[in-house]
């Protein structure tokens, strides 16, 4: 496989990881297009840093962005000038950030994936939006765990964290407070 071919199935294995199960769907290649694209490597690590107009597709993902930044670890002849990749160390969007997979959509200002800790980091105002049901959620930071079904949003008292769930149903309470049964007595005391 060769060394663009393994980033993106890398990539793309990492982002849908972080989402929850979903039907199976028809396997399609993950391909990055950007106006710039610099690559360098160390005898460890190798960087690619896309920037200006950053278009990712893959299998049930888009994600856009101003500047990516992706680093793997590097395997084989450390003299090579494109070594063999190893595995995925980060992925950092930054910039109009915006993922959609199915019917889920995030939008922030950085997106950092980090493969080892299986999570990704959604911070500079982000906002995650489940379309199929209108719910939102936002707030000054979200850590979203892979596999867990699980996010903690972190809020503050001058930016909480916000939820916006779909109406709840009418419980079927008397409207009319009048035709409410009156509260029982407390017992009286000897």
């Amino acid at each position: 496989m060769t060394a663009p071919a393994a980033l993106r199935a890398l990539f793309a294995a990492v982002l849908l990881a972080a989402a929850p199960a979903l039907p199976a769907q028809e396997v399609q290649p993950t391909v990055i297009v950007s106006e710039q694209l610099d690559m360098s490597s160390t005898d460890t690590h190798t960087t690619f840093l896309f920037s200006r107009q950053v278009v990712v597709t893959g299998t049930n993902l888009r994600l856009t962005c101003d500047r990516l930044e992706v680093v793997t670890s590097r395997k084989g002849d450390p003299t090579a000038t494109i070594g063999k990749l190893g595995r995925f160390k980060s992925l950092i969007a930054q910039g109009n950030v915006r993922i959609v997979q199915s019917d889920r959509e995030a939008a922030c200002g950085r997106a950092e994936v980090l493969p080892d800790d299986d999570k990704i980091i959604l911070t500079e105002s982000p906002v995650v939006r489940d379309l199929a049901n209108g719910a939102t959620a936002t707030g000054p930071r979200m850590v979203l765990y892979r596999g867990e079904r699980r996010a903690v949003i972190e809020g503050a008292e001058s930016d909480p964290s916000r939820i916006v769930l779909p109406a709840i149903k009418d419980l079927g309470f008397d409207k009319d407070p009048k035709s409410a049964p009156a509260p029982a007595e407390a017992p009286k005391q000897p």
